[in-house]
């Protein structure tokens, strides 16, 4: 491994951001859109799974994928294709054809984030990986979070430009990628066979019950606001991004903790945490406790995210990214799931929607797998 710096680091962090926040970005720009194409309110919904369903079916292979093509080359040609899709859903002239581009956003992105965190582990030492995985798992979170701010400003002057800025920064990452491995690990042929055994198994589980029950809650949260204290789209939205600015603020503070007292113990106490927080939202009697608690599970996620993702890293040597990648794929099938599961439980009692998320959450505890390189 190589000595790390920034700008061994940076590079990846800014391909975690990158991906993330070209699929929220779109939640703010609706309005525009639909004047911009004349288009209903469906069809430009219609623009989310377009990118999040081959995004999420591609991460199961993608990373194997790219470890037997060779990560530099398939990451270089991933970031240039993401470029390309942005422009052309930029400058798509029609709805069709801005579903078409972010059809392909999602594509290219899939070939870029797993690749780019596996690779944190090459140019990180042992010692000092977990910190660099929470910085990377803090940095998703404010993607997340942060694009509806980001992209509603760049609206103010034209919605184009919300897919423009993001092309210009992955054809800048394209004359960077990541190193291919090098040592023994390079010689090994990555399988799909490794994706088929338990711990894989129970680090899906987990990634799935930590976006089910926790990080996929904001439309959750947001309707919440909305129904208990009628406030503004501009008050939410504060509300919403204080979750992905704490866990960007705590993400290397949590990494360095899971460096001491392991992922599995790490993901462990954010999970326990994050569900503490989870429970006084469907309860809380003014905004400024909501927004509190909110706040405090957007740290908690610090804790969980650099805990799991340090596990799924440590799982393979042979085919690291094929392993991150169906991981993350379960952490978008639980970001689909969690709408269809809380929302007719929230139409019933807000209380007992968010109690059982909380519940749900609660399952990293046990499938959290051990960890592999403690010592």
């Amino acid at each position: 491994m190589t000595r790390p710096d920034r700008f061994a680091t940076l590079p990846l962090h800014l391909g975690g951001f990158i991906g993330p926040f070209g699929g929220a970005v779109l939640v703010v720009l609706v309005p525009e859109l639909r004047e911009a194409f004349d288009a209903t309110t469906g069809e430009v919904a219609l623009a989310v799974p377009a990118y999040f369903v081959p995004f999420a079916l591609l991460l199961l292979v993608s990373g194997t994928i790219g470890e037997r093509i060779g990560r530099r080359r398939v990451v270089r040609l991933a970031y240039l294709a993401y470029a390309a899709a942005s422009v052309l859903t930029a400058i798509a002239p029609t709805i069709e054809l801005l579903l078409v581009g972010r059809a392909a956003q999602g594509v290219a992105n899939a070939f870029t984030t797993p690749l780019v965190m596996a690779a944190l582990a090459d140019v990180v030492p042992r010692a000092r990986l977990g910190r660099s995985i929470g910085t990377f798992a803090g940095v998703q979170a404010a993607a997340i979070l942060f694009a509806p701010l980001i992209g509603g400003l760049m609206a103010e002057v034209s919605w184009r430009l919300a897919f423009l800025a993001p092309a210009v920064v992955a054809v800048a990452l394209a004359l960077i990628p990541p190193a291919d491995p090098i040592g023994d690990t390079a010689q090994v042929r990555p399988s799909l066979r490794e994706l088929a055994t338990p711990r894989v198994g129970r680090l899906a589980l987990a990634a799935t019950a930590g976006y089910v029950g926790f990080t996929g809650m904001p439309f959750l949260v947001s309707l919440r606001i909305d129904d208990a204290f009628a406030l503004g789209a501009s008050s939410r939205g504060l509300i919403l991004a204080a979750y992905g600015a704490a866990g960007f603020a705590l993400g290397t503070a949590g990494g360095h903790l899971v460096e001491r007292i392991g992922g599995r113990r790490g993901a462990i106490v954010g999970a326990v945490l994050g569900a503490a927080f989870m429970l006084p939202i469907g309860v809380a009697g003014t905004p400024l406790l909501l927004a509190a608690a909110w706040t405090l599970g957007g740290a908690a996620s610090a804790l969980l995210w650099a805990g799991l993702n340090t596990l799924a890293i440590e799982t393979s040597d042979t085919n690291r990214a094929g392993i991150v990648s169906a991981y993350q794929a379960f952490k978008f099938i639980g970001t689909a799931a969690a709408p269809i599961v809380w929302l007719p439980v929230y139409h019933a009692s807000a209380g007992a929607a968010f109690a059982a998320a909380a519940a749900v959450t609660l399952i990293v505890c046990v499938a959290a797998p051990h960890d592999l390189r403690r010592g």
